[in-house]
């Protein structure tokens, strides 16, 4: 009933939501795979930025919130930025594993076969690290919708009909709508499964 009487509201905000979410998580992907193809190429490199991946991971949201809405506003801005962080480490974490992981007999053969570094990387290790790559992006999806959430909840705005699902569940909370923060909770668990069945099926074209 709850799901019913306030349908526009919260197709709004879902859809406000996986604006967010889809906007982190695809900058998300974009720096990861850039990041982790450096990481690959030296053991140097990752030991010298990995403390500094591990901060990151390890601050909150409502810390980083404040900062973002400073630096880029609120509303889907920060939104977007805050999902970014919490989709990156994941990412690009898992993607480096598997870049570093190749088997060591195909590396020695394209060694003996005098490949190139770029041949190397992207015929080799680049095909070896999508298992690895499709294991972050599961986990980076699933955490999407719920960092949109919790970011909308810390920076978002209703400006505009700018509202995500979380900025809604503060709304009915102060309202004490109850049910309808059930609603809200039910919306964005199938906000978080549509995410994961795309990457799965994506996961299955490229792998299977």
């Amino acid at each position: 009933a709850a799901l019913r009487d306030n349908g526009p509201s919260l197709a709004r905000a879902a859809l406000n939501t996986a604006e967010g979410a889809l906007l982190g998580l695809g900058l998300a992907l974009v720096v990861s795979s850039a990041l982790s193809l450096t990481l690959s190429l030296s053991p140097l490199v990752r030991v010298s930025l990995y403390p500094y991946l591990m901060a990151l991971q390890m601050t909150p949201l409502p810390v980083l919130a404040p900062i973002c809405v400073i630096w880029v506003g609120g509303g889907i801005k920060s939104v977007s930025l805050l999902t970014f962080l919490i989709c990156f480490f994941p990412l690009v974490v898992n993607s480096t594993q598997g870049l570093v992981s190749a088997d060591r007999n195909l590396v020695e053969l394209f060694g003996m076969y005098r490949a190139s570094r770029r041949q190397q990387l992207f015929l080799l290790r680049v095909p070896a690290a999508l298992p690895y790559f499709f294991t972050g992006l599961r986990i980076a999806a699933t955490l999407a919708p719920i960092g949109a959430v919790v970011a909308d909840m810390n920076a978002g705005s209703d400006a505009s009909g700018g509202a995500g699902l979380g900025f809604q569940a503060i709304i009915y909370s102060s309202q004490a709508k109850y049910p309808a923060l059930f609603a809200t909770a039910a919306v964005t668990c199938v906000l978080g499964f549509i995410l994961s069945a795309g990457v799965l099926s994506l996961s299955w074209l490229a792998l299977h």
